[in-house]
């Protein structure tokens, strides 16, 4: 059971109150935060006011604090998405997914930390300053929701939304040892989210472990008509898919072209067969399966999502809203130097991709291809999914690395998303959770795929895991 469940239950049970709660938060967060970078801004004040209220719990999430990752709008708070670009603006109204989760009572802590618009794999992108891995400080958080998995582990909150756009939940989980949930497209709403690439983009939870997700889960999902990609699709008892004990007789496909990766850190490699072992001990079925098309997985995406980006990102123009150039002599002026001054280099970089890609001359090429690729991709795991339940494999090629380290090489840094792309241009759902830890210490994640909207599937499938097979914490150093 993770801290939000175990809070909820304290609270319940009137063991402890939520004034007690708050008075050893509020100091704990601030202080860790100090070390890791994870929030952008705490809201002090909301702290505050839950600390100081009179009333009593009143069930659900009432008073318990989730982050929100600083790409989601929460009404007359700071908006940035962690860039120079949207200095100074306030958003105009909630996302539809915070709020749900004020509907049941959350309240929001701070803005999380994330990679410049969403766009990277270690959240060294930030105009704020990269985020420190809670269990070795001088190691990256993953990203882009790098800031949502350092505050879950380092317990500055006890649940937290981030996005996931080709691995962005994932990722980050793995590397700091906790779950994180990357929904089917149209599962949860996107609107009153900063858009990276529209066709890729899902919002998710991330917390202690699978039962805590699914609290959050519950409360997010669901279809939502200020979002035309919300799917009508009715939504399950997502907690009560925790209590469930599946993986006997479940049948779990192993991608050949996942396992027979060069590059894959033999830690992870260990680690990921050990855990294939104990999926066969609680009774599991493994299977051999193949797709193909995996190794043009990351070529595909990286054209789609820099291309989508190109065109979301065009809005920033240094007139509606956010950062302005003070010097210009005229209007292209202003927004060239706008956006030459407010985005970042990786921002940059994928703008210049994108628009290339979509150019004439170059959109059948490239763009039209990387369709294409999409399309075999989806289809490859549909077939997939005649065959098996579910699909495992590592969620990330390597540990957490240090940072600095790769930021000289983008390619190197664009590779780290090859176990989790795929899922993203397929639209299908995933669940990251921890599995073990390296000899250093730092953890290591796997990640089941399921068939679209089998969140529960997998809730089910990753709650049967912690049962059986405990994952080791690491040692926090903040």
């Amino acid at each position: 059971m993770g801290r939000l469940a175990k809070i909820q239950k304290a609270l319940s049970e009137k063991k402890i109150s939520l004034k007690e709660f708050y008075q050893d938060f509020i100091p704990q967060i601030k202080n860790r935060n100090s070390k890791t970078n994870a929030y952008i801004e705490i809201f002090e004040d909301e702290l505050d006011a839950q600390k100081n209220r009179s009333d009593e719990y009143r069930g659900n999430l009432d008073g318990l604090p989730i982050g929100i990752k600083d790409i989601i709008s929460i009404r007359n708070r700071n908006l940035t998405a962690a860039s120079k670009i949207l200095t100074g603006y306030r958003a105009v109204r909630s996302a539809t997914v915070v709020e749900r989760l004020a509907h049941v009572g959350a309240s929001f802590c701070g803005r999380l930390n994330c990679d410049e618009f969403a766009m990277g794999s270690s959240n060294e992108n930030s105009a704020y300053g990269p985020v420190r891995n809670p269990f070795h400080l001088e190691h990256t958080a993953g990203g882009s929701s790098g800031g949502s998995a350092a505050a879950v582990a380092a317990e500055m909150c006890l649940g937290s939304l981030g996005t996931d756009t080709g691995g962005s939940i994932r990722l980050p989980a793995a590397f700091c040892g906790i779950t994180g949930l990357k929904p089917t497209y149209g599962r949860v709403s996107r609107s009153g989210v900063i858009a990276f690439a529209s066709s890729l983009d899902q919002v998710g939870p991330m917390a202690d472990d699978s039962l805590d997700c699914a609290i959050l889960l519950q409360a997010i999902a669901g279809r939502d008509s200020r979002d035309a990609t919300s799917l009508n699709i009715p939504t399950e008892d997502y907690v009560a898919a925790t209590q469930k004990r599946i993986l006997k007789g479940l049948k779990i496909g192993l991608p050949k072209e996942y396992f027979n990766m060069k590059g894959l850190d033999p830690e992870i490699e260990k680690q990921t067969q050990e855990s294939i072992e104990n999926l066969k001990k609680a009774g599991a079925e493994i299977r051999e399966i193949s797709l193909p098309h995996t190794p043009y997985g990351i070529a595909a995406y990286y054209l789609i999502a820099t291309a989508e980006a190109a065109s979301n990102l065009a809005r920033y123009d240094g007139i509606r809203y956010g950062k302005r150039a003070e010097e210009f002599d005229s209007l292209k002026d202003l927004m060239i130097k706008t956006r030459s001054e407010g985005f970042g280099a990786e921002v940059k970089r994928r703008i210049m991709l994108g628009s290339f890609s979509l150019s004439a001359g170059y959109y059948d090429a490239y763009y039209a291809k990387a369709q294409f690729v999409r399309s075999k991709i989806q289809r490859e795991f549909l077939e997939a999914f005649k065959s098996v339940d579910l699909i495992f494999s590592p969620a990330s090629p390597s540990l957490a690395f240090k940072i600095g380290e790769r930021t000289n090489d983008p390619l190197s840094m664009y590779l780290m998303d090859i176990f989790t792309v795929s899922v993203n241009l397929a639209g299908l759902p995933a669940i990251a959770f921890p599995i073990g830890l390296s000899q250093s210490g730092l953890p290591i994640g796997a990640q089941f795929i399921g068939r679209p909207f089998s969140e529960s599937q997998l809730l089910s499938a990753v709650a049967s895991y912690e049962e059986g097979f405990p994952s080791k914490r690491g040692a926090l150093q903040c």
